[in-house]
């Protein structure tokens, strides 16, 4: 059976072209990161914004409780 996707076993640098040295580096230095969602996670967000208010909320919540508890000794 012949496979249907037109990927090879192996490809040389010349095949892939003339590469652009940088080309993200702004929006890197930015800090742009895309990061992939579950559908069901997309799904429960309406936009990137409100992600990002989850996420910001989930984080000031983590600080509050590191604040409130006391790293264990190790000795009772």
């Amino acid at each position: 059976m012949k496979n249907s996707d037109d990927l090879r076993p192996e490809y040389n640098r010349e095949d892939l072209g003339k590469g652009v040295r940088g080309k993200f580096l702004n929006s890197y230095n930015k800090g742009t990161n895309l990061v992939l969602l579950n559908p069901e996670i997309a799904k429960a967000f309406s936009s990137s914004a409100a992600v990002n208010e989850a996420l910001n909320s989930l984080l000031q919540l983590t600080k509050q409780t590191v604040k409130l508890t006391h790293p264990s000794s190790g000795t009772r």
